[in-house]
């Protein structure tokens, strides 16, 4: 009897013992996987790139759940196809090609349904599709596939190929990665915001890059514009004072004006206004220049000049046009013939301070229509008189309340210019349009031609 207790009390013990040590190894698995979960979430933050993501929550994963292959499909929006995003194990390359149709095999249905699934046994399952396995050459005998779930809409799905050992998946298997779809969940949706900030930046990347590159030719484009126009003033023993400006809106502008000796005795001037701006208007602005200097020669009136410049221009029915006056001035007599093209009005400020507008027969801007005939019209300039050319830059400047600067306003500022020089003229000219329009982006060109008979 006392042998009999012995060994029932040496059972028990060894009953009681072995039940410990399960459980202890239940506790060290649940605790080995909570750990695995844990470090999931944590590497959610070393990274921002998806693919990075996934591969470190798979690789985490796998120390607790040991398979050969594991695959990460995700929804395409477009088509609706599963595409893999991430696919783990000797046949990954290949996979990575392949795409399944909506519902196809057992990627899709749980794609479709939103439920996770087991299959022990491929072979035996009417919902396998053998495509992926054909393909690779690789034996699929059992897997384990979960949603990825993403606020209840499935973005994808991830699957776990043949348990090592030969054996089955289990539920705790499928809660496992359960809880790792989870996170990768969070991943996708960080990755989509941090790729749509990528591409915000690289858009704002390439829009800075263009904007400073367009800038610089831009300012390229500018000096060579200005390269057209005269860029010394006569000296003080010539028998005039002949001075010019030109204050572009923006980088190049449409307005221009020229002025050279045609001989001893003649002066030619001109000032016109293109109807574009930007760099359309700066080509037209070149090229009308070079046809009036080009064609431009002893005994030519200016009404002929315009007529052969406007059928260079008008033949190849341009976009643009060009209003335009110019003129010869005779030093020796202070005559002045002159030519216009649906231009602003010209004065002529007198040595006694009388401003008179200059009449002059209307015609067409250059290039607006073929066989256009321009006329000249007849002034004399005696000593001490003044005349002004300007664009509309000038006149229709505005003022925030919209009000613009008006041949008015300019002929009152005209009459306030006795004694003063060709350059003084302009410099207060242009203070007193910039004061009227009182900080109001100027939102034209700018040009202004004075000729002072000495």
């Amino acid at each position: 009897m006392i042998g009999q207790g012995v060994g029932w009390a040496i059972g028990l013990l060894s009953g009681v013992a072995l039940g410990a040590g399960a459980t202890y190894a239940f506790l060290q698995a649940r605790v080995k996987r909570s750990k695995v979960l844990f470090d999931i979430s944590m590497q959610l933050n070393s990274t921002l790139k998806r693919r990075e993501q996934m591969e470190l929550i798979m690789n985490t994963a796998k120390q607790v759940l040991p398979v050969e292959a594991a695959s990460v499909l995700l929804i395409d929006p477009d088509t609706d196809e599963l595409v893999f995003e991430l696919a783990q194990g000797d046949k990954g390359e290949e996979v990575r090609e392949l795409r399944l149709k909506p519902g196809e095999g057992i990627a899709g249905y749980v794609a479709q349904s939103g439920q996770s699934l087991i299959v022990n046994d491929t072979k035996s399952d009417s919902r396998w599709s053998d495509r992926v396995a054909v393909r690779t050459g690789f034996e699929t005998r059992n897997l384990l596939t979960v949603p990825i779930l993403n606020r209840q809409r499935v973005e994808g799905v991830l699957q776990v190929i043949n348990k090592k050992g030969g054996r089955s998946f289990k539920k705790r298997d499928r809660q496992l990665l359960e809880k790792v779809a989870q996170p990768m969940a969070v991943a996708l949706e960080n990755a989509r915001l941090y790729a749509q900030v990528e591409e915000s930046l690289e858009a704002l990347s390439m829009t800075t890059a263009i904007k400073e590159r367009l800038e610089s030719e831009l300012q390229i484009a500018g000096t060579i514009q200005m390269s057209f126009l005269p860029r010394t003033m006569p000296s003080s023993q010539e028998p005039y004072d002949v001075c010019a400006l030109l204050k572009s809106a923006k980088e190049v502008g449409g307005d221009f004006y020229s002025f050279y000796k045609i001989d001893d005795d003649h002066l030619f001037f001109a000032l016109g206004d293109v109807s574009d701006k930007g760099i359309p208007a700066a080509l037209f602005m070149a090229v009308t220049l070079t046809l009036l200097k080009g064609k431009m020669g002893p005994g030519l009136s200016p009404g002929e000049l315009l007529t052969m410049v406007n059928d260079e221009l008008a033949r190849d029915n341009p976009l643009v046009f060009a209003t335009i006056v110019c003129g010869v001035f005779t030093c020796s007599t202070g005559k002045v013939v002159m030519s216009e093209g649906g231009h602003c009005t010209p004065y002529v400020v007198r040595a006694g301070g009388t401003i008179e507008p200059v009449k002059l027969k209307k015609s067409l801007p250059l290039a607006a229509m073929e066989d256009a005939v321009y006329h000249d019209g007849y002034l004399t300039l005696e000593h001490g008189d003044r005349l002004l050319l300007y664009t509309d830059g000038i006149t229709e400047a505005e003022n925030a309340a919209q009000e613009q600067y008006s041949p008015d306003r300019l002929q009152q500022f005209l009459e306030m210019t006795h004694g003063m020089s060709s350059a003084e003229i302009i410099d207060a000219l242009l203070m007193h349009v910039f004061l009227f329009a009182d900080g109001a982006p100027q939102s034209d060109d700018i040009a202004v031609l004075t000729l002072l008979r000495r």
